[in-house]
């Protein structure tokens, strides 16, 4: 298990020095994402993994001529690992029957920094992770988002698609700078036109 923060009083303190979860980026082939998680799950010691998961986004797909809500992959041949025994799991990774390779450079594993995490973390829940639908309107040029997880985001929204009913969403993550696509549906519209 991962260190906590807090040390419940009148217990003593481990012996030995707990290591903080940390979350890692493992790079896979696209469209094999869930079938190596599985893998993973099932092929790495549960005390070294304390999660295996893919990031998604719900959007809304005209289908037979109806809107239906559907997943997506927010991050196409990406998956995400929290461990505080990275050096095991990298071990443990040479087990699994598919290319997984641990994002870093030369001879080490670089987790995800406190901004990154925050960024997930404040999309999605650790029961859940899956950007929800956000909801908008347009008054005039500016953009304002009034349900969802975006709303406290509306800076990082750089394009919008209406018609696909899709944000564009900006943001930094492994030393590379994203485009990615959430839900957004515009539900209305005001040019503010002078009379």
């Amino acid at each position: 298990t991962c260190a906590s923060a807090a040390q419940p009083k009148g217990e003593a303190m481990p012996s030995r020095v707990e290591e903080p979860c940390m979350w890692y980026v493992v790079q896979t082939v696209a469209g094999r994402e869930f079938a190596v998680c599985r893998l993973i799950e099932s092929l790495v010691e549960d005390d070294v993994l304390q999660e295996c998961f893919i990031p998604q986004y719900e959007i809304m797909k005209k289908i037979k001529g109806e809107w239906k809500r559907r997943s997506e992959i927010l991050l196409p041949g990406y998956l995400f690992l929290i461990t505080d025994k990275v050096d095991q799991a990298a071990d443990e990774l040479r087990k699994v029957p598919a290319f997984t390779k641990l994002l870093g450079n030369d001879n080490a594993f670089i987790p995800l920094n406190a901004d990154e995490i925050a960024f997930i973390d404040s999309f999605t829940t650790k029961d859940h992770r899956v950007v929800e639908m956000s909801e908008g309107v347009i008054e005039g040029d500016e953009i304002s988002i009034t349900k969802g997880p975006l709303v406290h985001h509306t800076a990082l929204v750089k394009k919008i698609d209406r018609h696909k009913r899709l944000a564009y969403v900006e943001t930094t993550m492994f030393g590379r700078t994203l485009n990615l696509k959430v839900g957004l549906e515009i539900v209305r519209k005001h040019n503010n036109k002078p009379v």
